[in-house]
């Protein structure tokens, strides 16, 4: 059950949505946050109709997430690997070498736009009506991180060469109808808003045009209310149902490709953004098309995410992260209570174990995982442990990613590195062995 915010936030809450709407000039905006599965609070202004939370506002680069949601799916049914090059699912275009992967992390180096006219303003056509080729290319692969909707593109394609079906229909089935986002659509249904454009010098609107962008439409298609996308903030949170597993969105979540450009950092994991903003990482994403912006970011440490909607061309960035920070300084999260349980691990594996001279701790946590790092006070590199059915550990995060931990009695094995019980321990198998005049 949502347990609706306290009144002294929900007037904090709609002072910061107001103060963005009147000071941004959006004809309408709708905002909320979410937590416990559903939307807590929730405002309209401007010129919105009522209920606000049933409105349908064009969502933009949110379509992404959607779209990389099926990739992934792809993924775990066995049909794809994110290291195939794409070639091997979709011929024939310039990116063939480039991965899935890379393309889902904006790491492919294909042109942040699709080639001919703005496809946001105008109509979209099929993949052969593109007609790609090298100067679509404009980085190596994996060099740096650069924006593409060329590529997500490219994944809506692949998506259609798998299923068999349009893409609208795929993500529909697979992603919106599971979640209940039934009000998320290609095209805007029933009581929609019109999407605007606001004179930088004067007070007036201009209309802008939508249409379906074709093969484009997974990089921004979608429109959706604020209940749905507040529904969608719950999946993010990890209220993931049949749609996918915890593990694969958490695989999602992992910073790959930086924006350096950002103030603080942002940074793109596979179809997610992720952002530190007020000294907390947030993931999600943010959306925007000619008279539209949107956006939908979780704090997955709080268990609350924001949600904004508005038909405007432009402003109005800061909101989603100010809704968060306004309702964890209110209301900060009450964490469950600490309980006993039984480590991962026999308990003489813990404690203190030596990288050469210097001192480190083994350590159970919460959820069956196992972490090592530097003792207190001391600088060096730390990660967190997952346990494998063969009796090893696979590192989750830090310098260890993807490392395997193995543990004996005598020593720790880690990428090449043994941890010994006391520093440089002469028993225990250390890498070019221990001088025999031992310390002195």
């Amino acid at each position: 059950m949502v347990e609706p915010v306290l009144p002294a936030t929900a007037r904090t809450l709609l002072a910061r949505t107001a103060r963005v709407q009147c000071d941004g000039r959006a004809p309408s905006l709708v905002a909320g946050v979410v937590r416990d599965g559903g939307l807590a609070w929730s405002a309209g202004r401007g010129k919105v109709v009522d209920p606000h939370t049933d409105v349908q506002y064009r969502i933009g680069s949110i379509s992404k997430t959607v779209t990389a949601l099926v990739v992934m799916r792809l993924r775990d049914e066995g049909r794809l690997g994110l290291d195939d090059p794409l070639d091997r699912h979709v011929p024939g275009t310039p990116l063939g070498d480039r991965t899935v992967g890379q393309l889902l992390s904006h790491l492919a180096g294909a042109t942040s736009e699709s080639p001919g006219s703005w496809w946001e303003r105008v109509p979209g056509g099929s993949l052969a009506d593109l007609q790609l080729a090298g100067p679509d290319v404009v980085l190596g692969a994996a060099r740096r991180f650069h924006y593409s909707n060329l590529g997500f593109g490219l994944l809506g394609e692949l998506v259609e060469v798998h299923r068999g079906r349009p893409w609208e229909d795929v993500v529909r089935d697979e992603v919106l109808d599971p979640l209940g986002m039934t009000r998320t659509t290609p095209r805007s249904t029933g009581v929609a808003a019109q999407g605007a454009a606001v004179h930088p010098w004067a007070d007036v609107v201009l209309p802008e045009p939508e249409h379906h962008a074709g093969v484009m439409a997974a990089a921004g298609q979608l429109w959706a209310t604020l209940a749905d996308l507040g529904r969608f903030a719950a999946f993010l949170l990890g209220d993931t149902g049949d749609v996918l597993s915890p593990v694969t969105l958490e695989e999602m979540a992992v910073p790959a490709g930086v924006d350096a450009s950002a103030p603080g950092w942002s940074a793109y994991g596979l179809g997610l953004q992720v952002v530190r903003a007020d000294g907390q990482t947030l993931v999600g994403h943010g959306g925007s098309m000619p008279g539209f912006l949107a956006g939908v970011f979780v704090d997955r440490t709080e268990q609350t995410g924001a949600v904004m909607l508005a038909n405007t061309t432009s402003g109005l960035d800061q909101l989603v992260p100010g809704l968060l920070a306004d309702l964890r300084a209110a209301e900060p999260r009450v964490v469950d209570a600490w309980t006993p349980a039984p480590p991962p691990v026999p308990l003489e594996f813990l404690g203190v174990w030596f990288w050469g001279p210097a001192p480190h701790v083994l350590r159970a946590q919460a959820g069956g995982l196992l972490h090592l790092g530097p003792m207190a006070g001391r600088a060096g590199r730390a990660s967190r442990f997952s346990p494998r059915p063969d009796g090893t550990w696979v590192g989750l995060d830090g310098y260890y990613a993807g490392e395997t931990l193995r543990i004996a009695p005598d020593h720790l094995d880690l990428a090449t590195f043994v941890f010994t019980r006391t520093p440089y321990d002469s028993e225990a198998p250390v890498p070019g062995g221990v001088d025999e005049r031992g310390w002195g």
